[in-house]
């Protein structure tokens, strides 16, 4: 998606497109690498000066108000971000710390159970070693 692209994507979901939100969005759905506040942070920092962790956190804070990205939590100490909104699983490295996308295409849920609540949010994710850090052995 380019700038123009981005910035219209924004308006459309009702969030004031600013240049760093667009530049923070577009990092996001570009890059893919389910990064914390820091990573987006430091990678960003020597394109725009005058940009600020607080900025980062806010504008994530906004953007998953807005559900255009949702927040990965696959271990309690670490917060990460995605762009990617559909239904997604994840896989997380243990070795590397690196964090893969995999398709979901059916999940058997009791439905009885889920009746009488609201379901706000889904993940699914594994831990282990990617085929990588296998191969490395």
């Amino acid at each position: 998606m380019i700038m123009k692209n981005m910035s219209e994507y924004l308006k459309k979901n009702g969030i004031k497109p600013s240049l760093q939100r667009i530049k923070i969005y577009e990092y996001l759905s570009t890059k893919k690498n389910h990064p914390t506040v820091d990573q987006v942070y430091n990678d960003l920092l020597q394109e725009m000066p005058t940009l600020s962790r607080t900025t980062v956190y806010n504008t994530f804070k906004l953007f998953l108000e807005k559900k255009i990205i949702m927040m990965i939590t696959i271990e309690e100490n670490e917060v990460r971000y995605d762009a990617n909104t559909k239904l997604h699983g994840h896989f997380k490295c243990e070795n590397c710390g690196k964090i893969y996308d995999f398709g979901i295409s059916y999940i058997q849920v009791d439905e009885d159970v889920l009746n009488d609540f609201l379901v706000e949010e889904r993940q699914l994710y594994f831990i282990g070693k990617c085929k990588n850090c296998l191969l490395d052995k």
